[in-house]
């Protein structure tokens, strides 16, 4: 299997000639991450995470696409119905050849007064999770983990990878910050990295990994 990041929370997973891409958001400058790809997994309703735009033209592009996404986003993509598929906490599917099972209900709290609003997490191939705006703890080898965002804390993202240990954790979801961001989330995951003895880094935009 083979990972790209294209921006932000966006990543391409490929295998077999085949391609799903997961979260393709407004942050996401890249358009080549859906060329040919048969399936899309969209975590939740967010703009970083979801451009509705985006999908209407992919799925012009390709009639064979298909989007599986939570109910809240589903019902943002009227005029593609035939194309989405509506997952939730549990279910199995199979899209563009890989298995994925998933993971979690709700988006990590963002605010005291409004509630989190649904949230899917995705196990591919019982390889790779992307959690979405959440830290779903969940038995995966290779971990996206957020790296920043306005609901989550250093000692957050400490917490999860702890928890978790995964064997491979990339950092994705940091498109809000700048060098000076970085180069802090970078110095936190090198600490982990070398406390947990796993493959703990960020990936950059258009970063590569064969898993």
């Amino acid at each position: 299997m083979k990972l790209t990041k294209y921006g932000h929370a966006c990543v391409r997973l490929e295998k077999d000639s085949r391609a799903l891409v997961i979260d393709p958001g407004m942050i996401m400058p890249d358009p080549a991450a859906l060329a040919g790809a048969e399936a899309v997994l969209v975590t939740h309703e967010h703009w970083d995470h979801f451009d509705a735009d985006r999908l209407r033209a992919a799925a012009e592009e390709k009639p064979d696409l298909v989007i599986y996404t939570c109910e809240a986003v589903a019902r943002k993509l009227p005029r593609l119905a035939e194309r989405v598929q509506v997952v939730r906490d549990g279910d199995v599917v199979k899209a563009a050849g890989f298995e994925v099972a998933v993971v979690g209900e709700r988006h990590h709290v963002s605010h005291p007064d409004v509630p989190p609003v649904g949230n899917v997490g995705f196990l591919v191939d019982g390889e790779v999770f992307h959690p979405g705006d959440a830290l779903t703890v969940v038995d995966a080898p290779t971990l996206l983990v957020p790296g920043q965002a306005p609901w989550m804390t250093v000692p957050d993202l400490i917490g999860v990878l702890r928890t978790m240990r995964p064997r491979r954790a990339f950092a994705v979801h940091d498109g809000l910050l700048n060098e000076w961001g970085l180069k802090v989330l970078d110095g936190v995951l090198e600490s982990e990295r070398d406390g947990l003895g796993a493959d703990i880094r960020r990936l950059p935009v258009g970063g590569t990994v064969d898993l």
